[in-house]
């Protein structure tokens, strides 16, 4: 079971990025809710979105509602957070992650886990 983010880089304040999310080694996404968790410098680990298993319900942090976009492509494996208006404090290494439900997701208890993909915005 594996999950490999990439998209991740150096961007200016009120620019955008993408990351994506892959399954591989014959694991899929499908039937599973799938999430995005950051850890800036410093920082706990802290929820950012996720996407119900058929994409029906998405939920996101307050801090970024309204500029994030999660989105999810079960043919291709594949789970999106789309970022806009990036600010520094969005400044993070990004995680992907597989849980059974939107709440184990969110309460950080899903059981596979990506190695992060890192996100630097400057000001």
């Amino acid at each position: 079971e594996r999950l490999v983010e990439s998209g991740g880089r150096l961007e200016q304040a009120g620019g955008s990025l993408r990351l994506s999310c892959v399954a591989s080694g014959g694991d899929l996404i499908e039937g599973y809710a799938m999430g995005w968790f950051r850890q800036g410098p410093g920082k706990e680990r802290e929820f950012v979105a996720v996407i119900a298993w058929n994409g029906g319900m998405t939920q996101y942090a307050d801090s970024v509602n309204g500029r994030f976009t999660i989105a999810r492509d079960n043919a291709k494996n594949t789970v999106i957070l789309q970022m806009n208006n990036l600010k520094p404090e969005d400044t993070a290494v990004y995680y992907c992650a597989r849980g059974f439900s939107v709440a184990n997701v969110k309460e950080g208890a899903a059981a596979v886990w990506g190695q992060g993909t890192q996100v630097t915005v400057s000001s």
